[in-house]
């Protein structure tokens, strides 16, 4: 999936396309020993103000993307699988207006429910603008896990958790998310 910017319905600083994105996704239904490295994922992204780019759509998007607002200067990208609706300008006005956030969108403003096909043209609008994904949890089978198997997430580095459902990921090529230990506390080998 190529995307032409013009095709892009964008509401916040579109400077943010410009910069190295991670795309962070996980699964609907995830194990909660994820949880605490997912965290520490979004302290160290937040820390750095790396952009993250994200349909935050699962619980646990969405409780990253609530923590990484309240970073200041803190790079975000969210892809909605609808229309830009004029209450979100409203609703993040003073991060839109802080210039970091960036909502983006294939949809026009009258596409205002979610479905199966515009989540899936969300997902791979994602993983063609993104750099490198983060992932700490994918179901087998599931929606992501056919994402990844697509042109535009191929070739593009994944970061994952230690977690058995993670194996198959791994034998992708993906790579286990280590914390630095940037945050003043000594990096410690992941037990997920």
């Amino acid at each position: 999936m190529s995307i032409a910017p013009e095709e892009l319905r964008k509401l916040g600083n579109t400077a943010l396309l410009d910069l190295p994105k991670t795309a962070f996704f996980c699964s609907r239904h995830y194990p909660a020993s994820i949880e605490h490295f997912t965290y520490l994922w979004a302290l160290e992204q937040r820390a750095q103000h790396q952009c993250v780019l994200s349909g935050f759509h699962s619980q646990l998007e969405q409780t990253v993307f609530r923590y990484l607002l309240q970073g200041p200067a803190q790079p975000i990208i969210y892809a909605l699988a609808r229309g830009i609706q004029p209450n979100i300008r409203m609703e993040y006005g003073p991060e839109i207006k802080a210039g970091q956030l960036l909502f983006i969108t294939l949809f026009e403003v009258d596409t205002i429910t979610t479905s199966q096909e515009t989540v899936d043209i969300r997902n791979l609008l994602i993983a063609d603008l993104a750099d490198q994904f983060f992932i700490p949890y994918v179901a087998p089978d599931g929606n992501l896990a056919r994402l990844l198997q697509g042109l535009s997430a191929q070739s593009k580095p994944v970061l994952t958790l230690d977690v058995p459902e993670n194996q198959a990921l791994l034998l992708q090529g993906a790579t286990l998310f280590q914390p630095s230990g940037i945050l003043g506390r000594p990096s410690q080998h992941q037990k997920a």
